[in-house]
């Protein structure tokens, strides 16, 4: 029983992934905006919540230290909950983005499901501020809230959350070797 479950999961997680190939343009893209930014004196803000809290901090850490393309990343628990306490659980993500962020960033917003409020208002603020460039990553629903927040909105067509947070991860650690020009060098 349980070879088959991990057989089908994978099965599953494959037809998932094979997605990717109608993102291509849009991943090259995302690649190009954050290297323009970063070009520009400007950098890439990345948010999400639990899980996606995690992916952006990795594409955060490995985008800045090994594609020298600067991003930051919102996960300091003091941070969170400093802003949570003084401007509510919902309005977090924007008030740091005001504070954190300047006209011609990029932000990135990720929501597996797409409704998270603190990520949508986050997203606003950043049109606010006139950051260069909206990115969304979310899935579930296709008609979501996020979906229609980005200039790009990459969307993954499941349900299941841990396939969604996997292939998110797996697009943006994508751009991050896309950068840097192939995927095995020495970190």
């Amino acid at each position: 029983m349980n070879r088959e479950f991990l057989k089908n999961y994978t099965n599953e997680f494959i037809k998932v992934v094979e997605t990717t190939h109608d993102k291509i343009d849009d991943l090259i893209k995302i690649s190009d905006i954050v290297q323009k930014a970063n070009k520009n004196g400007r950098k890439t803000i990345i948010v999400g919540n639990g899980g996606s809290a995690a992916i952006s901090s990795h594409f955060s850490v490995d985008l800045t230290k090994n594609a020298k393309v600067r991003c930051i990343n919102f996960n300091e628990a003091d941070l969170i909950t400093c802003f949570a306490n003084d401007y509510g659980y919902e309005r977090w993500i924007e008030k740091a983005v005001e504070f954190y962020g300047n006209e011609g960033d990029v932000f990135i917003a990720i929501s597996t499901s797409g409704t998270s409020k603190n990520i949508l208002n986050g997203c606003k603020a950043a049109r606010k501020m006139e950051f260069a460039n909206v990115i969304t990553l979310s899935g579930h629903d296709p008609n979501n809230d996020l979906r229609s927040m980005g200039d790009i909105n990459l969307w993954a067509d499941s349900r299941a959350y841990n396939f969604v947070e996997n292939l998110h991860q797996f697009w943006l650690l994508s751009i991050v070797d896309l950068i840097i020009g192939e995927s095995e060098y020495s970190a």
